[in-house]
């Protein structure tokens, strides 16, 4: 299964959500199943379900370290967004693919956890909690990837932040996903400099692939 990719770059949080509103009526108007890539400056998105006790500083703080706050229509808590991370949002009409949400989720983590697999990242998800996650054994587990979703009128929106070469100080700031006995990661931290368009080209390539084999079974 092929998707129309549109890689966006460096958009304010507002302007990114307005155009997945766009291609979000032309998906649902028979248009072509779309992943949006992009970065946002800094900013901070809370989910339906988000504890706003989870955001840590004030309005003054947020204003010097120049970063925003927005309310979305999106599952979960609160995450942060910025520079050198990378954002997808998937537009697909899952109704037309008969994929039900559950299944669509799997396939987003299962696509990002063997993207990262290329770049010898060992990524897992753990039980009750959304997301991907990196750390052996005996180590403090670390949040590489979030995800958060939405399904309008059958076809998905909003997706995941995957942290590249992310300034995670920023995460400091929130308890992020509302998580507060674990850590936040990076692509960079891990494993050293990897460009946001080379891990693009490997989630394009295992995204593709997962669906592939989800359709094949239908």
């Amino acid at each position: 299964m092929k998707f129309q990719v549109k890689n966006i770059g460096l958009i304010g949080y507002q302007d990114g959500l307005e155009f997945q509103e766009e291609i979000h009526k032309k998906v649902l108007e028979k248009g072509e199943d779309t992943i949006i890539l992009c970065e946002h400056p800094h900013v901070y998105t809370f989910g339906k379900s988000a504890d706003r006790n989870n955001l840590l500083i004030s309005k003054n703080f947020l204003e010097n370290i120049d970063a925003e706050v927005f309310e979305t229509e999106r599952g979960g808590d609160i995450t942060y967004h910025g520079p050198g991370q990378l954002v997808g949002y998937p537009i697909i009409n899952l109704r037309n693919h008969g994929v039900g949400v559950k299944k669509y989720v799997e396939i987003l983590e299962s696509s990002l956890i063997k993207a990262l697999s290329q770049f010898e990242i060992e990524a897992f998800q753990i039980n009750g909690l959304t997301g991907i996650w990196v750390g052996t054994e005996n180590e403090i587990k670390r949040k590489i990837g979030a995800i958060g979703i939405r399904v309008k009128e059958g076809v998905s929106m909003h997706g995941f932040a995957l942290n590249v070469s992310t300034n995670l100080k920023y995460f400091n700031h929130i308890v992020p996903c509302g998580i507060t006995d674990k850590q936040v990661t990076s692509i960079e931290r891990e494993v050293g400099n990897i460009s946001i368009a080379e891990f693009s080209k490997q989630f394009i390539l295992q995204f593709e692939k997962q669906w592939k084999n989800v359709l094949a079974l239908h």
